[in-house]
């Protein structure tokens, strides 16, 4: 477990500094004290810390203009990244960032993290930035993303956004139901449906609408991995069982993690026929209620053309 905290103490402040100097300057040769610049005294910074209290992740934002903040210092301990660190680190910022009307965020990004910040919604803008620090050229991209109504969403919003219109599209009582992606990092995706559109006349939501949501989140975690991996295919059903420890009362929730997905779609790259086994475990609001089991088979477009 986790923690994203606001460093104000002396102890938070000074972990939060060598954290930054171990990341990112002391690799460089850069000494201690260089991690520090004009603009910390009136930025906003974030960290994120383990159960523990070990620094994980650090980052900051400061504003520019009324109309613009930029996010800078982001660092990631080695052994904890690929976990979605960053992307929630990003996010937190870019939050602080919308609650002082900021328009947009920029970011100057090494070449080598060009790649994170685009899965995080940014674009390049301009030619590169030479930066010098211990007789080192350091290239650097400018990039810059626009804040949005799909910003909540930690990895490649855009995708979350066709994914929901191929919901409505495809499937019309799923936008009746009030089924919406909350939240996805990558490593999880998490759907919601609206309570008052579901319930029965025991006022707790009807079974086929929690099977309904669960489905639908199985089948759209198998669709965000294939999109990950640039590939394309016929998502089907082909088995599905699900159990239920109590009635839906309050907020419903389905939640499926990258770990309970037994398969890999890039077979599909070879023209072949992809099968994934999918756990969605379901909640009412805060408590796991249930659990859905699906086999979900996807046919390369070949197949489904002819």
């Amino acid at each position: 477990m986790y923690q994203i905290i606001i460093p104000k103490t002396q102890q938070q402040l000074t972990s939060y500094y060598h954290f930054r100097w171990q990341q990112l300057k002391q690799p460089l040769g850069a000494p201690l004290g260089s991690e520090r610049d004009e603009y910390d005294n009136l930025a906003e910074h974030r960290m994120i810390c383990s159960s523990e209290g070990k620094v994980l992740a650090v980052g900051r934002l400061h504003h520019v203009s009324q109309d613009e903040a930029q996010i800078r210092h982001i660092a990631v301990a080695d052994y904890c990244r690929g976990k979605g660190l960053g992307s929630i680190l990003m996010t937190t910022l870019e939050q602080a960032a919308r609650k002082q009307n900021a328009k947009r965020v920029i970011t100057f990004s090494r070449l080598d993290t060009v790649p994170f910040f685009e899965r995080c919604g940014y674009h390049v803008l301009d030619n590169p930035v030479i930066e010098h620090m211990s007789d080192q050229r350091l290239n650097r991209r400018q990039m810059c993303k626009k804040l949005s109504e799909y910003d909540v969403i930690l990895r490649q919003p855009l995708w979350c956004k066709e994914l929901q219109e191929t919901w409505k599209n495809q499937i019309p009582i799923s936008a009746a139901m009030g089924i919406k992606i909350h939240q996805y990092t990558g490593a999880q995706l998490e759907v919601r449906a609206a309570l008052n559109a579901n319930l029965n006349l025991h006022n707790t939501m009807f079974a086929g609408s929690i099977y309904c949501l669960a489905t639908l989140t199985g089948w759209g975690m198998v669709h965000m991995q294939m999109r990950e991996q640039v590939l394309k295919g016929d998502i089907v059903l082909a088995k599905g069982d699900i159990s239920y420890r109590k009635p839906i009362t309050n907020l419903p929730r389905a939640t499926v993690h990258i770990n309970d997905v037994t398969g890999d779609v890039a077979v599909l790259a070879k023209k072949r026929k992809a099968k994934l086994e999918v756990m969605v475990r379901l909640f009412d609001e805060h408590e796991e209620c249930g659990q859905f089991n699906g086999l979900f088979v996807v046919l390369p477009l070949s197949d489904t053309s002819a």
